[in-house]
């Protein structure tokens, strides 16, 4: 049975950082890409950030390009995105999702992922 933990989120002011952490089992961890998405109230899920089993291909959404950074370390089967310079507009549940593709900007839809943590709430507010 896949296992998808995600953790990490909480309430930050603007301009503050957040690491959130994912942790898999249940499956052969380097053979998934990693997508770390996110839902704001009354929007589409979105993918924020994706990164691939050897973490040589990775993805970000243009507006979290130059302030998150998205990294795994296969040995302990996780994945991080680290969040700097938030701003209120990234507050959402973040979600982690699994599955066996090719990052790519084309393949970060949502169906795309079969596998899914329960989200962390993320709230950027002064």
């Amino acid at each position: 049975q896949v296992q998808v933990v995600a953790s990490g989120g909480g309430l930050v002011q603007p301009g503050g950082s957040l690491r959130l952490s994912c942790t898999l089992s249940g499956l052969t961890f380097d053979e998934y890409a990693v997508a770390w998405f996110r839902q704001a109230s009354g929007k589409e899920r979105e993918a924020v950030a994706c990164i691939n089993w050897s973490s040589q291909t990775i993805y970000y959404r243009d507006s979290a390009k130059g302030r998150f950074t998205i990294s795994r370390d296969n040995d302990i089967n996780t994945v991080w995105l680290q969040m700097d310079s938030l701003k209120p507009e990234d507050t959402a549940m973040y979600y982690c999702a699994a599955d066996m593709i090719v990052v790519d900007p084309d393949y970060m839809g949502a169906a795309n992922f079969d596998y899914w943590g329960q989200g962390t709430q993320v709230t950027v507010s002064s």
